[in-house]
């Protein structure tokens, strides 16, 4: 006879193997813990992702010509690659055409865009070419990095999508700028949606492009695996609960920087490294340079994750919005912790789409070791470094 099962055991009802993304959401939707316009997104997402992981598997091919500066200058002053233009326009318009979403907001756009796509015309049909019909139509707002670390590619090392889910908020409850005389209406509701602090995510992921496609994501209820199945062109259930370890023995950031880091996390370092921490043990250097892969392997192993404010950064350089806020939501559905050095990233209000921040995130108890060596820092420079970029980051 068939054991019986926990029904809040998503495990134990759909089997730890073979289950399918599409089908693990539907079982969340039944229960309640999603509804239908999160799964709608997801499926979008999956789709994209997978088109995404094709094309960074080819982009090494001369025939691709994937690989190449585009010739332009995104908002952040970087220069955009081709891959970084298409993969942005992949997930864009999966995510528009799925009438779900309200606003979205890219690290390749400027500013936040309608969510929305109309995919119908007045008489009912529905459009199969053609660029569709924006509108705000959508409960959710989606925030994403189509393609973090895309400086790699050409390397053929990981790279990644992060993504976060926000429901729609009217413009009295977000942070928004003092000065909006250059938006117009439009542009206003799009940027009232988005600016939420990370506290308000309700469902967040990452997409790992390496020896296999990885969909790492939470919707506020731990955190899951799912590794792409090319055989069957599937998402399938590899990791049930994700949970980080409490402790790691490896450091993860760029430490030719350290020169340039606020003294604390330079005291930090120094101490990890030569086993003067509060474990003894000698920690260990392991950093690809890019975040989804770095991240994943702290969130498996554990450890600390870092990239910290600097001489050239002040602010630090991940973005809150899409990619330390979301990032962080996953980390801390596994058990993790993430702060600035001072404060909680979730719970920074974020002043612009493109802002920045410090992150230091990874196993509770090495994170609070870290954060440790910032509170009792009495330098009073730092101190007020550390207070301005309390207040909103908007100066160092």
């Amino acid at each position: 006879r068939a054991k019986a099962v926990n029904p809040d055991d998503f495990v134990g009802v759909c089997e730890q193997t073979g289950i399918t993304l599409n089908r693990y959401m539907i079982e969340l939707t039944k229960r309640g813990v999603i509804d239908e316009d999160i799964q709608s997104i997801f499926t979008s997402v999956q789709e994209a992702t997978k088109v995404i992981s094709k094309l960074v598997n080819r982009a090494p091919l001369a025939q691709a010509e994937l690989l190449g500066l585009q010739g332009e200058i995104n908002v952040q002053g970087e220069d955009q690659k081709k891959l970084d233009v298409i993969t942005n326009d992949v997930l864009k318009k999966a995510l528009q055409y799925t009438g779900k979403l309200g606003t979205l907001a890219s690290e390749e756009e400027d500013a936040p865009v309608l969510g929305s796509a109309n995919t119908r015309t007045d008489d009912g049909v529905v459009m199969s070419r053609g660029e569709p019909v924006l509108s705000e139509t959508g409960n959710y707002v989606c925030v994403f990095d189509p393609l973090d670390g895309s400086s790699n590619v050409d390397a053929g090392i990981a790279v990644g999508t992060i993504f976060g889910i926000f429901k729609e908020v009217d413009a009295d409850e977000c942070n928004l700028p003092e000065d909006m005389s250059d938006l117009d209406e439009d542009q206003t509701a799009c940027l009232a949606s988005t600016l939420q602090p990370g506290k308000a995510l309700v469902a967040a992921g990452y997409v790992l492009y390496s020896c296999s496609t990885e969909l790492v994501f939470t919707c506020g209820r731990g955190t899951i695996g799912f590794t792409l199945d090319t055989s069957i062109g599937e998402y399938v259930l590899t990791r049930p609960k994700i949970e980080i370890p409490s402790r790691g023995k490896i450091y993860s950031m760029n430490e030719a920087n350290i020169d340039s880091w606020d003294q604390p996390l330079k005291d930090y370092v120094e101490d990890i490294r030569t086993g003067k921490g509060q474990t003894s043990q000698n920690y260990s250097l392991r950093y690809i340079g890019s975040m989804v892969g770095d991240v994943h392997r702290t969130l498996l192993y554990g450890g600390v994750f870092a990239y910290p404010a600097d001489k050239k950064n002040t602010n630090g350089k991940l973005r809150l919005l899409y990619e330390a806020a979301p990032m962080s939501f996953i980390v801390e559905q596994a058990g993790g912790k993430s702060i600035t050095g001072h404060s909680r990233v979730m719970e920074i209000p974020p002043t612009g789409v493109h802002q920045r921040v410090p992150v230091i995130l990874g196993s509770t108890e090495d994170v609070e070791e870290c954060q440790a060596y910032f509170e009792r820092c009495d330098d009073p420079a730092l101190k007020e470094r550390c207070e301005r970029r309390l207040k909103g980051f908007a100066a160092a």
